[in-house]
């Protein structure tokens, strides 16, 4: 390769949050890093690209952290090293339970009867979504001894949490839908990379395409996206739901736990089980004991800012 570039910028937390969650039409691969811990105004951002960035690509950075729109950025070029290496050198693998989620640059074994996975993407490893992510395999792990036949993970992004759904429940039927198409071009070969098989893809917006409602009902949903998704897509969800079936939702704020239960819980839905991780809620629900019938049509509308999942 023929050089690589680097850029950096300060932020805020709320800004390096709102990165790590949401779909970025940047090509590059963006880290956010805490400078001092409990401080919410000292965060950086980040951004490595193959090649020298345009005053097209700055002002797109910037955009994403306007509390430093006045900052001039750090523009470094990084030489012949592999981009995508370098920006994940600092990173720690993910281990939880019988998981672990590594980059290239640190690869590890999984343990006994467990699976490693190789997942290089930059958000993947962000700061909410290390938490989230960490949380949901928490949550799918303590799930393995029940019996799942029909699994879907709703905005999958790097497809991660299909790919252990398999490896627990490996005769289960399993879905990975994304908003975004590139999201699941993506975990398509995130998917080959670590050897994964028979996962069924859909680009699809929330749970309303004929493709998923087709395949309904499920006896496990995965949804780690954002607060405001979660709640628009509850009535959705709740729908397809098997009777008593497991809802892991994530990618929400702890502040934000009694809004997205509220939503559930009026479909029918009971908590079973909370994991609160720094500032981040991962919640396990079971569906009603019959199947969940929408008062009236399920509404799209409100779901800005999906949080695609690794």
């Amino acid at each position: 390769m023929s050089g690589s570039w680097k850029v950096t910028l300060p932020c805020t937390r709320d800004e390096a949050e709102a990165i790590d969650a949401g779909v970025i039409d940047l090509d590059a691969v963006l880290m956010t890093t805490e400078e001092v811990e409990d401080d919410r105004e000292r965060w950086r951002l980040d951004a490595y690209f193959e090649r020298q960035p345009d005053a097209v690509a700055i002002a797109g950075l910037r955009d994403l952290a306007p509390s430093a729109w006045e900052a001039t950025p750090v523009i470094e070029r990084l030489g012949d090293e592999d981009w995508v290496t370098l920006s994940q050198a600092g990173l720690e693998p993910i281990r939880e339970g019988r998981f672990v989620v590594h980059t290239a640059g640190h690869e590890v074994a999984a343990p006994a009867g467990g699976r490693a996975f190789l997942i290089d993407a930059g958000r993947a490893f962000g700061t909410g979504h290390h938490q989230t992510t960490a949380g949901c395999l928490a949550m799918l792990d303590a799930m393995a001894a029940r019996d799942v036949g029909n699994v879907i993970d709703v905005g999958t992004g790097t497809g991660l949490l299909a790919f252990a759904a398999r490896h627990l429940w490996p005769a289960s039927a399993v879905m990975a839908t994304d908003i975004d198409p590139v999201a699941v071009d993506v975990a398509r070969r995130n998917a080959e990379v670590n050897g994964v098989e028979r996962v069924d893809w859909a680009v699809a917006d929330g749970a309303l395409d004929p493709a998923i409602t087709g395949r309904a009902p499920y006896d496990l949903i995965v949804a780690n996206v954002l607060a405001g998704p979660l709640v628009s897509m509850a009535a959705e969800l709740a729908a397809i739901a098997a009777p008593g079936a497991a809802i892991v939702l994530a990618g929400l704020l702890e502040t934000q736990r009694g809004e997205v239960l509220a939503a559930y819980e009026a479909c029918g839905c009971r908590l079973v089980a909370a994991d609160v991780r720094g500032d981040w809620t991962i919640l396990r629900l079971a569906a009603g004991p019959e199947r969940f019938v929408p008062s009236t049509p399920p509404d799209p509308r409100g779901r800005d800012g999906w949080a695609l999942d690794l």
